[in-house]
């Protein structure tokens, strides 16, 4: 069953990307998605170079890569990015990839906080000594999409975790920031929550990886971003109201540091 197809939240020029990869998104089997939210799946034959720019979600993503210009097929995972995700594709490729929820990855990683992959990319069998080049090579290879997502739900279900009710609660309340705009104060969010502040920021760092404050600001972005690509008459000043910033200045700051340029002019540049 396919996954949601028409969220773009967080990537940067989704038509760019689209017209130069086959992008896709399923479902994995039932009994893995109180951990993982979507499968993506990347496929390219490029005649030239392309860049590709992600303001990443709040999320662990464990991906089986093959590259020609990299050889084998190979596993990684890849922590929380702060910044601005970049990935240079060349020739042929492919990707399989697993988003987790926030909080879904920790069930499997229980050792170690989540906030300990964050802002990095290792191999994956640093975290999953199932994830070897041989593993990697079975996913990435089928021809076919129902092919490579069961090999993908193959992985994961053999994979020992723990059900873990604080991983639960964790991605219930990275849900509640990401759907309720009305959420703009972390204390405010933690006390409706019956939580202290410090609570949710150990409960943050444990099991999504980021803090409380960074998941709001970062969902504001991803708002922000979605608007400049697909609409032509933003009133900035309103929306920085609207999303809890002080001014629009406050939003035009934040969208270009984590971005790389203001938002009329992304705005201008994919439309």
């Amino acid at each position: 069953m396919e996954a949601p197809r028409h969220d773009t939240r967080g990537i940067v020029d989704p038509s760019g990307l689209l017209n130069h990869v086959r992008f896709r998104r399923q479902e994995p089997a039932e009994a893995l998605r109180r951990y993982v939210e979507w499968y993506w799946l990347i496929d390219w034959d490029l005649p030239a170079p392309y860049a590709s720019h992600v303001v990443p979600h709040p999320a662990v993503n464990l991906t089986f890569q093959w590259d020609e210009d990299e050889g084998s097929p190979y596993a990684e995972v890849t922590g929380v990015a702060l910044g601005l995700y970049t990935r240079k594709l060349t020739g042929r490729g492919r990707v399989c990839g697993v988003k987790f929820r926030p909080g879904g990855f920790r069930p499997y990683a229980p050792h170690e906080p989540v906030s300990r992959w964050t802002g990095r990319a290792l191999p994956a069998t640093e975290v999953f000594p199932a994830a070897t080049a041989e593993a990697a090579h079975a996913i990435v290879t089928p021809a076919d999409d129902t092919a490579r997502v069961t090999a993908l739900d193959a992985f994961l279900l053999a994979l020992p975790h723990d059900p873990d009710p604080q991983a639960d609660l964790a991605t219930s309340l990275v849900q509640r920031i990401r759907a309720d705009r009305t959420v703009r104060r972390v204390g405010d969010f933690a006390e409706a929550q019956g939580l202290s502040v410090r609570a949710v920021q150990r409960l943050f760092s444990t099991y999504v990886g980021v803090s409380p404050k960074w998941v709001l600001l970062r969902y504001r972005i991803h708002e922000a971003l979605e608007l400049a690509g697909t609409r032509h008459d933003v009133d900035w000043a309103a929306l920085a109201t609207e999303l809890g910033y002080a001014d629009q200045a406050h939003l035009v700051r934040d969208f270009t540091a984590t971005v790389g340029v203001s938002p009329t002019a992304y705005a201008q540049g994919v439309q």
